[in-house]
């Protein structure tokens, strides 16, 4: 007999995940790695016989435990969170990522669940998440005793509104790499074979971020999704230098590996001053005065289509810290929101970013985001996936 699971199916953002309760899948982690990638359907680009979207943004896993009384770290938090990045085509799940969107969405999932009583018009959830063993603060409307889905919120790239959910991530800096400046230094100089030397600023809150400009790569920051992921050289470039920021942060021993290694983190943005451009998801015209700096994400070898919600923030952060390539990108002007212009769009984050004796500190880093609930039920694991046949 096949296996049944319990799970639910969420869109957080410009996101969907699979959430799964963690007493209900294998402890065991080749268990639990057969079973994952059983109810994704992977590896196979189409993920035909599972979960699965086919794309990076749509092959996401939440798993949501109990609090951790055991550990201080999680102390007064209401549940712990795992991310996971399941692959397509590869037999593996990625647990080195944090994902913006989907943490919204896990908001609205533990108030709906019952794990956080409701409390109107707006519920604090606090979240350890186990990826980074850090804190997320989420703020989900409540209305009715559930979580609110309707609102005039807008999220580029999610058709139509929804009520707004604030993530706080400023507790996650230094999360993947020890340190906000995993370097210590605003700017470095990486030597990457085959290419030579190249600018990047190295920045750690979210998910580690190396960001380079897009100028150094013959590009404006402007162009679609299609027209960098149509430029094969300019990619293996790109993952070139990942990995030796990888590397240099300390995440992995080889940057040749960091495709096999860690093909989530650390997320490479190219960015560029603010400039006129076309919604490559609408058409619609994306004035510059509009937008602080433009910026392009390479996430899992591919071009974001849009904007991670944990580039948001680090961007954001980046934006604050002088010296830094985004700091020198951006444009500054009173208040704590930066604007990023993406392939879809805006996207906001407000950020307080002050000077510390060892360095900045991050005080405040928001992601606004909606989430829906989609579906409910069991999903079924084939016996020789369960045995391990």
């Amino acid at each position: 007999m096949p296996q049944a699971i319990r799970c639910v199916l969420m869109r957080g953002g410009t996101s969907k995940a699979v959430f799964l309760r963690e007493n209900d899948i294998p402890a065991d982690p080749e268990a639990r790695l057969r079973t994952i990638l059983s109810i994704f359907g992977s590896p196979d680009r189409r993920q035909i016989d599972g979960l699965g979207g086919a794309d990076p943004l749509t092959s996401k896993l939440a798993i949501i435990g109990p609090p951790r009384q055991d550990d201080p770290r999680a102390a007064g938090t209401h549940l712990t969170y795992t991310f996971g990045q399941v692959e397509i085509d590869h037999p593996d799940v990625d647990w080195l990522s944090l994902c913006g969107n989907i943490s919204a969405a896990v908001g609205a999932f533990a108030i709906e669940e019952g794990m956080v009583a409701a409390a109107e018009p707006l519920t604090i959830v606090r979240v350890f998440n186990t990826n980074l063993n850090r804190i997320l603060t989420i703020e989900v409307p409540v209305l009715g005793g559930r979580p609110a889905e309707y609102g005039d919120y807008e999220v580029a790239g999610v058709p139509g509104t929804g009520a707004r959910i604030l993530v706080d991530f400023a507790d996650t800096a230094g999360g993947a790499t020890g340190a906000l400046l995993p370097t210590g230094n605003v700017v470095d100089s990486l030597d990457v074979p085959g290419i030579g030397p190249v600018e990047v600023s190295l920045v750690d809150i979210g998910n580690a971020h190396v960001f380079i400009r897009a100028a150094d790569m013959g590009l404006t920051g402007t162009e679609s999704t299609a027209e960098i992921d149509a430029q094969t050289e300019l990619r293996q470039r790109l993952e070139l230098i990942r990995g030796a920021a990888a590397a240099r942060m300390g995440m992995i021993a080889d940057a040749a590996r960091s495709r096999q290694d860690s093909p989530a983190t650390p997320i490479l943005g190219l960015v560029a001053p603010p400039a006129d451009y076309l919604n490559h998801l609408t058409g619609a015209a994306v004035p510059a005065d509009a937008i602080d700096l433009v910026a392009r994400l390479q996430f899992m070898q591919q071009t974001h289509k849009t904007y991670a919600g944990t580039s948001t923030v680090c961007t954001g952060v980046a934006a604050r810290i002088p010296g830094t390539l985004v700091h020198a990108a951006a444009r500054h002007s009173a208040g704590a929101e930066i604007r990023i212009g993406h392939p879809g769009g805006v996207i906001e984050t407000e950020t307080l970013v002050e000077a510390g004796p060892g360095g900045p500190v991050v005080r405040r880093a928001t992601l606004g985001r909606t989430a829906r609930r989609i579906l409910e039920g069991r999903v079924f694991i084939p016996s020789h996936a369960a045995a391990g046949a």
